[in-house]
């Protein structure tokens, strides 16, 4: 909350863009850590709710607004437009219709959410209600990412296929508008993810939550003991793709384009890499993690001296946490802390605390 008191528009900008992939970490933590579910998909629900968003913003902007119609018409659409066809987004190409909702920033807002949730709901209810586990998850929900990445590519006259969306309008909330480079756009995105981070913890001291990681640790007893457990874990599968669908909705806001690749393969690997890093059992051990390894990144690849080899330097980062810090930074700051704890005299603890006892959490 700090940081505009300390960076220049620029920066202030970037760290928002951190603070976006902070917020997947989360969404990761929630999914792979508590609810043990490793969506390698995750960019599908991102990806969803950056298009859904910059579809209004790319109506709003100046040049879809100048094309000589009673409606906004993307530029992109003209040069793909049928022969004969209307300047009108309700008929310049097949499913131009689609778009003309979008029209309403609100609409494009609810949809970012929305969709994500509504399509991991669908998803998770074939995938559980079916027992499928484990690797089987893992592959399918990598599969459906491929697929819809080459469904947006290949609808070129739609969603400008490899270009993705770009000359974007900016959000705008009450008449106040979202330029990327002010601070109350940072604001926005510092805010949004402190109450991601608050009501991802609340959620998981819930007992559903305490449910969650029962049926995490062994889900055979929990449906031994009555539990529904199917429902539960649809539950957070689709909480976990609103959070990532928030998140490409405010990567949008603060970098002015969408885009394709927010659904590689390679990207939601990279989340899963962030939460590993963090410490998939803490949501905001994955937050940090995710923002570490990016603003890591970054330095690196900018750095003359690096600028081949960075790749290879956040691997080698991944590497030594995998190995050295099964849990991630968040059990390595526990860890420090039980030692810290075990070093004082005897007799001597710090106010409030518990009476130390054999059994430990599982986080």
């Amino acid at each position: 909350m700090l940081a505009p008191l300390v960076f220049d528009p620029f920066w202030l900008n970037r760290i928002a863009k951190y603070l976006v992939y902070g917020m997947l970490g989360v969404a990761i933590a929630l999914s792979w850590g508590y609810a043990g579910i490793l969506n390698l998909g995750q960019g599908l629900f991102f990806g969803i709710g950056a298009y859904m968003l910059a579809m209004s913003l790319k109506l709003a902007s100046p040049t879809s607004l100048a094309q000589g119609s009673d409606t906004p018409v993307p530029d992109f659409m003209l040069w793909n437009a049928e022969p004969g066809a209307p300047t009108a987004l309700c008929c310049i190409n097949r499913g131009s219709f689609l778009w003309m909702p979008f029209q309403s920033q609100w609409f494009g807002m609810a949809m970012g959410i929305l969709l994500p949730v509504a399509l991991a709901s669908l998803i998770g209810w074939v995938m559980f209600r079916k027992r499928i586990s484990g690797v089987f998850i893992s592959i399918i929900t990598l599969a459906l990412v491929l697929l819809v990445r080459l469904v947006v590519i290949d609808a070129q006259p739609l969603t400008n296929g490899f270009n993705g969306l770009t000359d974007l309008g900016w959000l705008t909330i009450a008449g106040f508008e979202f330029d990327p480079y002010v601070v109350p756009t940072y604001y926005l995105v510092a805010i949004s993810l402190a109450l991601v981070l608050v009501a991802a913890r609340l959620l998981i001291e819930t007992r559903a939550g305490l449910i969650l990681q029962a049926i995490r640790d062994d889900d055979r007893r929990a449906r031994y003991l009555g539990f529904d457990v199917p429902i539960y874990q649809l539950f957070f599968f689709a909480v976990s793709a609103g959070i990532a669908g928030l998140a490409g909705m405010l990567y949008v806001v603060a970098s002015e384009f969408a885009s394709p690749t927010f659904m590689d393969l390679a990207f939601s690997i990279t989340m899963v890499v962030w939460a590993a890093v963090g410490g998939r059992a803490s949501l905001l051990g994955a937050c940090i993690g995710a923002i570490l390894i990016n603003t890591i990144e970054a330095t690196v690849s900018e750095t003359e001296a690096f600028v081949e080899a960075w790749k290879a330097i956040i691997g080698l980062i991944f590497i030594l946490v995998v190995i050295f810090l099964p849990r991630g930074l968040a059990g390595l700051s526990t860890d420090i802390a039980e030692w810290a704890l075990a070093r004082l005299p005897k007799g001597v603890a710090p106010r409030g605390a518990a009476p130390r006892r054999d059994v430990q959490p599982a986080e």
